[in-house]
């Protein structure tokens, strides 16, 4: 992944650190989720070598998975470091974020302690930002804080050597590392509360001494685990009914234990995730959803559901683990609007412009033309009018059906007249006398430049318009029911707007700027449609002489 130029990620990317990130959360034991954690950082994050080293009930941390180099992990695994020794590693070097970097220049002094560590060959680096053979980097994990944004105790740390790409990662490769350190510890903790759940349903399957032990400690595990729990009815008329929660789960939705007894997570849940808690089977049932809280908000969460017997042959509950997953849900949404957006404007880049585009366009299937065509042929009467609205000619009658699954078909004005048809304008904006300020002034004054234009653009268009960058100094909008008077309008105010003098490194630029008006319609391609706007374009600039195509 490190690989990939930043900031520009590709959503296979992305889904595949997704990915990886779920397999964490699916586990069955503790040494699976370590293992998969290690796995994970060589799979998904472009490192060829991790170590995850769990903090031990005595304080030390042991080596307790490996992934990447199978002779390293003989030689590690399981071995032992003293925690005096790990703080002093964490408190050297640069701190990246929560990473920790101890270049080559400063580790010397750790080669001797008794960290359990491994040795790369390589030749010395070549420039500033290579990766050195002994480079180190550590992401150290914590349980998750009681209240959001708060570390709790190391629970051990992910050290990761030999980037791929051989460059030490950048912002990137950091904040990648970052979340998935993050999530990894939650996984861990997870997996660690799972476990002494499983053991004490055990216990309180096989006698009755062992029951009243084990539901101390229940409670115990119930009362203080630092992620949401409850338990709820199941079966009956009151099924899913909530009877108990615990503090966690209680300030998460910011409703007090006696308020949560009326509901049921029915109840709380968002309009558009009932399905997706309807389809979780009760049974070892796994979503990802939002519920509502106290001030009418909602919160993402992770609910795992299994079943408590309360006795051998007495009634069964829910146990219902409800994890928050909003800060993860916020970089999700962040690393996607990175992919689809350019970075220097902020507006939507070209492969976001395509998928708008094409999502507003259809193209007849050769079966539903023939069909129509039989239609035709049997009432003589076209089976669609002029807007792609197909008729139905059953009982007697002609109903107005739509033969594109109740696609809204987009429709172009026809003809140099304006007939008054409202269509989708895709406007093409080529800026003229852009290349010179980059020449002359560098491109520092060319970047403000393209963010002045495209702050201007988007004050001039209306709400539901889209501005994307196509790339370079050309920009795309699309503007809906439009006529062709109202789309050379929309050309015009923007072009003044452009040619306004602009403030760049400290001094006052021009730039013009060329339009060519496009329409969309269905049976069109989205590269088809650019392509009419931009051969539009280049009619209207070499139609203009040439010392009028810029403002000055």
């Amino acid at each position: 992944m490190e690989s990939e130029s930043e900031p520009y990620v590709r959503l296979a990317s992305l889904r595949q650190l997704h990915e990886v990130m779920a397999d964490m959360n699916t586990a069955r034991s503790l040494a699976d989720t370590l293992q998969t954690v290690a796995n994970g950082v060589v799979t998904a994050l472009g490192y060829e070598l991790a170590c995850v080293n769990l903090v031990r009930p005595d304080g030390d941390l042991v080596v307790a998975a490996f992934s990447g180099n199978q002779a390293a992990e003989a030689l590690i695994t399981g071995r032992v470091g003293s925690r005096e020794s790990w703080e002093r590693r964490l408190s050297m070097g640069e701190t990246w974020g929560d990473l920790v970097f101890i270049p080559h220049t400063e580790g010397w002094v750790l080669d001797d302690d008794d960290v359990p560590q491994w040795y790369t060959d390589g030749p010395a680096p070549r420039f500033e930002d290579e990766w050195h053979p002994s480079d180190r980097l550590f992401a150290p994990m914590y349980t998750p804080g009681v209240q959001g944004g708060q570390c709790g105790e190391l629970i051990g740390v992910l050290s990761v050597d030999r980037p791929r790409n051989g460059r030490r990662p950048g912002a990137w490769g950091r904040e990648a590392l970052q979340m998935y350190t993050f999530q990894a510890a939650i996984a861990i903790s997870n997996a660690r509360l799972r476990a002494n759940m499983q053991r004490a349903l055990v216990r309180l399957e096989r006698e009755q001494q062992a029951l009243r032990a084990s539901e101390e400690s229940f409670r115990q595990a119930f009362e203080y685990a630092p992620s949401g729990m409850a338990i709820a009815e199941m079966g009956g008329d009151q099924h899913g009914r909530i009877l108990r929660t615990n503090d966690a789960l209680c300030r998460l939705l910011g409703r007090p234990a006696s308020a949560m007894r009326r509901y049921s997570f029915s109840d709380l849940v968002h309009p558009e995730d009932i399905g997706t808690l309807l389809r979780t089977s009760a049974e070892g049932g796994r979503a990802e959803l939002r519920l509502a809280r106290r001030d009418g908000t909602y919160v993402w969460v992770s609910l795992r559901n299994s079943v408590v017997a309360d006795a051998a042959d007495g009634p069964r509950f829910l146990l219902t683990h409800v994890e928050d997953i909003e800060d993860r849900k916020r970089r999700e949404l962040q690393l996607a609007h990175r992919a689809s957006h350019d970075s220097l404007t902020g507006l939507p880049n070209s492969a976001e412009l395509r998928s708008r585009l094409s999502s507003r366009l259809c193209q007849r299937s050769t079966h539903t033309g023939a069909a129509l065509e039989s239609v035709d042929a049997a009432f003589g009467h076209p089976a669609f009018d002029a807007n792609g609205h197909g008729f139905d000619f059953r009982q007697g009658g002609a109903t107005a059906f739509d033969g594109f699954d109740h696609h809204v078909h987009t429709v172009a004005p026809e003809g140099e007249r304006d007939d008054g048809t409202k269509g989708l304008a895709v406007l093409f904006c080529d800026l003229d006398g852009f290349k010179s300020i980059n020449d002359r002034f560098g491109h520092n004054a060319g970047d403000a430049v393209l963010i002045e234009v495209a702050r201007r653009l988007s004050q001039c268009v209306r709400d539901g318009d889209t501005v994307a960058r196509l790339g370079g100094d050309e920009f795309v909008i699309l503007a809906d029911g439009l006529g062709k008077a109202d789309a050379a309008d929309l050309a015009v105010r923007l072009r003044n707007e452009i040619i306004q003098p602009i403030r760049a490194e400290g001094r006052a630029v021009r730039v013009g700027a060329s339009f060519g008006i496009g329409w969309a319609h269905c049976g069109m391609t989205a590269d088809e449609v650019l392509k009419s706007a931009d051969e539009r374009m280049y009619v209207e600039k070499r139609s203009r002489p040439k010392q009028h195509r810029r403002a000055g």
